[in-house]
């Protein structure tokens, strides 16, 4: 006669399948976003429903914390569904899903705990085992609050309820997953839409690809069209034939030779690592056929400091078999360290006149007398960027009145003609003065003139920027051509517009300051978590290390409110450099030691640590002094960690300064 189940029996099998049903769908959004904690989260997960018979026999303390798990994963998952950015959820709530994380842990220590039947042994243990027991339900109960839980565990016996939330979800997740693969296809395979005046020179770069490892740079003056010919190159039929794989990286952001390696990485798929230089190269020598695209290579190729290393990394990778490698540079040098493929292209020029004419048309979709087309080119002077502006500005108010306002706006600077970066001022000025372009969209132009690396649509929500319609006016800027989106959609403004916009509108302190908050958020994530199970939020830092670097800086200065949270992340951005290879942040350097945030005993320790650890970057402070100064410091603080990371990097400094005498 079969054993009768009993209550607890059945109350096992309902948590049972309520943690399988979760972990399914942990799972499926794991693998297919891959946003931070998931992984660690369903392994646990798993671990814990291999555990079930230990439940049964200790039965209701234990019973009791696994039926108040599942709720909290179904939040998490409902709250990645609903996100406008599934993958990045805003700092503080990643921080909370990080707790939860930690909270399972503690369960399954506990539950790892009751295997032990030496009642003796759990008799010396109980003050132990009570402790973390509290430390469970405590965490639960912070998960349930933080994560709107109102429903008890009493929902565990509804267990088709459950499967049937289940497999609403598990649609949403398949239906999201199409919606955004579909919009990434559309992505990856454009190429410029409107594209005159550039046929000889798309014909000379498919000669010359269709030579053996060939080397080519697309040089001219700001405003030219080099990435648009480069991305026409990279969609052209021969090329998708004849290369199996094809990356368009934009070197915007990178300021190293590293860091330019750690942005290919991110392209070809290597997980992030100190120096990613070696394993990018072999990464690509495994490829049979490989096309390599460096965007505006000229952001880190024309500082001295860092062109030496930029241009030995291009040697590296002009070794390699079977790959092409295509660069677009601002101005008419080469870098010297790579042997350029015959015949070389000539720096791009500006359009001819009838290529600008019908670029103009297109864009317009209006019929104009030819007079009045060559009336408004003129003050172009054929610059692709300069006649897509004035086209966009006449789509929207109509030639002639563009041709009225030019007479009244026109500036001395502009009266010859050929200055290329004066008509592109006047191009700037014009669509700025437009009705079309509202105050928040010159707003968020003033942001983005203060940001190197731009900002993706995550940034753009999760900063909660005090602009209204935000994303509306993200469109009027792409739309007038003030803005565009690179190759992983992050909104930028070429380099010029930058510059014109943070003279005549720069961003509000607000409107910084919302944006710096964002960035603390994911410094703040990163020290907690040392990085770990992070890679999503590594990569967002990442991109935005030159952004990073303008927001602090500005910061610094003024009475800022939040100066100490300021020092505080420059402190961890700087740890972020040194432990992926990046070397020293320039940044530490406009930190003395009398600023009034270091008055904060804590922070001057944190901030001295760093100073320590890269020592050899920072001349201008004294690491002796330092020492003596931070160990009277810790005479009044009792903070054992901070004074063992303090020592530890003291002791770093003394080994690497009596190397260096010795040297």
């Amino acid at each position: 006669m079969p054993r009768q189940s009993t209550l607890m029996d059945i109350r096992v099998t309902n948590i049972v399948q309520c943690l399988t049903l979760a972990l399914t769908l942990l799972k499926e959004l794991n693998d297919a976003f891959g946003p931070p904690f998931i992984q660690p989260i369903a392994n646990t997960i798993e671990s814990l429903i291999s555990m079930a018979q230990i439940v049964k026999r200790n039965k209701d303390e234990c019973a009791r914390l696994m039926e108040n798990i599942h709720p909290v994963l179904y939040a998490i998952i409902s709250l990645h569904l609903k996100s406008e950015t599934v993958q990045f959820l805003p700092p503080a709530m990643q921080d909370n899903i990080g707790m939860f994380m930690e909270t399972l842990h503690k369960i399954y220590t506990f539950l790892e705990a009751q295997q032990d039947g030496n009642k003796l042994k759990h008799l010396f243990r109980h003050n132990e085992m009570q402790n973390l027991l509290e430390g469970c339900h405590a965490g639960l109960d912070q998960a349930a609050e933080v994560f709107n839980i109102t429903t008890g565990p009493a929902i565990i016996s509804e267990i088709d309820a459950i499967k049937e939330t289940s497999q609403h979800m598990h649609e949403e997740l398949l239906e999201l997953i199409q919606t955004l693969s579909d919009a990434s296809t559309t992505s990856d395979r454009s190429s410029p839409k409107i594209f005159h005046g550039r046929e000889s020179e798309v014909e000379n770069i498919m000669k010359v690809l269709s030579q053996e490892s060939p080397r080519i740079a697309i040089l001219g003056g700001g405003g030219m069209g080099k990435t648009s010919l480069a991305r026409t190159v990279l969609h052209h039929p021969d090329t998708c034939t004849k290369f199996e794989d094809r990356f368009f990286v934009s070197a915007e952001s990178a300021s190293t030779s590293v860091e330019l390696a750690a942005l290919i990485g991110l392209h070809v798929g290597l997980n992030p690592g100190t120096d990613l230089t070696r394993a990018v190269v072999q990464c690509l020598s495994r490829k049979p056929s490989c096309l390599l695209i460096l965007d505006n290579l000229e952001t880190v190729w024309e500082p001295i400091q860092s062109r030496g290393g930029i241009e030995e990394f291009l040697a590296l990778l002009t070794v390699v078999e079977h790959l092409a490698l295509i660069i677009t540079m601002r101005g008419a040098e080469r870098p010297t360290k790579v042997h350029w493929t015959h015949p070389f292209l000539l720096p791009l020029q500006p359009l001819s006149a009838e290529a600008a004419q019908q670029t103009f048309m297109e864009i317009t979709d209006n019929v104009y007398r030819k007079e009045e087309i060559e009336q408004i080119l003129k003050f172009t002077d054929n610059m692709p960027l300069a006649v897509d502006l004035m086209a966009h500005l006449s789509d929207c108010e109509g030639l002639p009145n563009v041709l009225a306002r030019w007479d009244t706006e026109r500036t001395t600077m502009l009266s010859v003609g050929y200055d290329r970066k004066s008509n592109l001022d006047a191009s700037i000025q014009l669509s700025l003065s437009s009705p079309r372009i509202t105050s928040n969209s010159k707003e968020l132009l003033g942001l983005l003139s203060i940001l190197p690396d731009g900002l993706s649509d995550t940034e753009l929500v999760q900063s909660k920027l005090p602009i209204l319609n935000i994303l509306s006016c993200k469109s009027l800027l792409l739309a007038t051509s003030l803005a565009y989106q690179d190759s992983n959609r992050r909104l930028r403004s070429l380099m010029p517009v930058r510059e014109h916009v943070q003279q005549f509108l720069p961003p509000s302190v607000a409107l910084v300051q919302c944006l710096r908050k964002l960035f603390y958020g994911l410094l703040e994530l990163y020290n907690k978590y040392n990085g770990e199970q992070l890679g999503l939020v590594m990569n967002q830092i990442t991109q935005n290390l030159a952004n990073f670097q303008e927001v602090l800086q500005r910061g610094l200065y003024g009475n800022a409110s939040d100066l100490r949270d300021t020092i505080y992340s420059i402190s961890t951005l700087s740890s972020f450099y040194r432990t992926t290879g990046r070397g020293a942040l320039a940044l530490i350097e406009y930190i003395q030691p009398t600023v009034p945030g270091l008055d904060d005993h804590h922070l001057k320790i944190q901030f001295m640590t760093q100073v320590l650890l890269s020592y050899k970057y920072y001349p201008t402070f004294d690491g002796k002094q330092i020492i003596t100064e931070a160990i009277s410091i810790l005479e009044i603080v009792n903070n054992p960690l901070l004074a063992y990371k303090f020592y530890n990097a003291a002791a770093f400094y003394f080994h690497s300064f009596t190397l260096t005498k010795e040297h």
